[in-house]
């Protein structure tokens, strides 16, 4: 392919192809090359089928978003391909599903990884989303301190932050928490990076949304916590992964032209029962 033909095609990297990923990868997918990048390469060509046969023109590459390398490579790639115009983060675990360890090497670092990596190679005019959570907006036991060294502190040496080591951390729902205010803060500092290239960076963080992971929490041991947040909250339901690739994809639009570095909260009101004393963090 000449250099005219790969600047003439534009990339979608949708990372972490599953409901959320894959919803707005439909959105903002049509007449681009999906490029579906999935820890599980089973998964992510299964996911590709399905675009395909839905008429979508789709890659695939394995990766594993905690290894910095592998990052490297997809972010290489994606530039190989075309002008890389919008970059989808929605790869993560979940309290349930992982380790504190996982979870920070994964939902934190991997996330981290995911933004240094793209700025380099975002197209101007391009833009990204990264899906974090509404338990990054929980009112907040970190000290301005630990907010600076998560939004702040080189990559490679993220984990290393006393506060994150697992003894002190104490449980995957805190991990959990703690990297999803990690990603609301790191997507702010990297809009910079990304701005100097002429391209946006946003995140959206959404509350329980039902998809197979989110599944795995309902039926967890915080189960009767979830059924007191549907209750509670304004919305009196939970969301669905089409609301959030809608989200998404104005994030990603041109409508969205002057937004960068923000985080959208679209969790139905639980935050709103959490700061009115209606509900307790689990």
């Amino acid at each position: 392919m000449s250099s005219e033909d790969r600047a003439a095609k534009e990339i979608v990297v949708v990372i972490g192809p599953g409901s959320i990923g894959l919803a707005i990868a439909r959105r903002v997918g049509t007449g681009r090359t999906l490029l579906l990048a999935g820890h599980d390469e089973k998964a992510s060509q299964a996911a590709a089928e399905q675009l395909r046969g839905e008429g979508y023109e789709v890659a695939v590459r394995t990766t594993d978003i905690s290894d910095p390398a592998q990052v490297e490579a997809l972010a290489a790639t994606a530039a190989e391909m075309g002008a890389v115009t919008q970059v989808i983060q929605a790869a993560g675990v979940s309290p349930t599903q992982a380790t504190i360890e996982r979870l920070l090497h994964v939902d934190l670092l991997g996330t981290a990884y995911v933004l240094d990596a793209f700025a380099r190679v975002i197209a101007p005019g391009g833009a990204g989303i990264v899906v974090a959570s509404m338990a990054g907006h929980r009112e907040s036991p970190y000290t301005g301190e630990i907010e600076h060294a998560l939004a702040t502190t080189e990559t490679s040496r993220l984990l290393a932050l006393p506060f994150l080591q697992p003894d002190q951390i104490g449980s995957s729902v805190h991990a959990y928490a703690m990297s999803k205010r990690a990603n609301s803060l790191r997507v702010q500092t990297a809009a910079a990076a990304w701005g100097k290239r002429g391209a946006r960076v946003n995140a959206v963080s959404p509350g329980v949304i039902i998809t197979p992971l989110a599944l795995d929490e309902l039926s967890g041991p915080r189960r009767e916590w979830f059924e007191t947040v549907r209750e509670v909250s304004a919305a009196k339901r939970f969301g669905t992964s089409e609301e959030v690739a809608a989200a998404a994809a104005f994030l990603l639009g041109r409508e969205a032209g002057f937004i960068t570095g923000a985080d959208l909260l679209m969790d139905g009101g639980v935050t709103a029962a959490l700061r009115a004393g209606e509900l307790t963090t689990p």
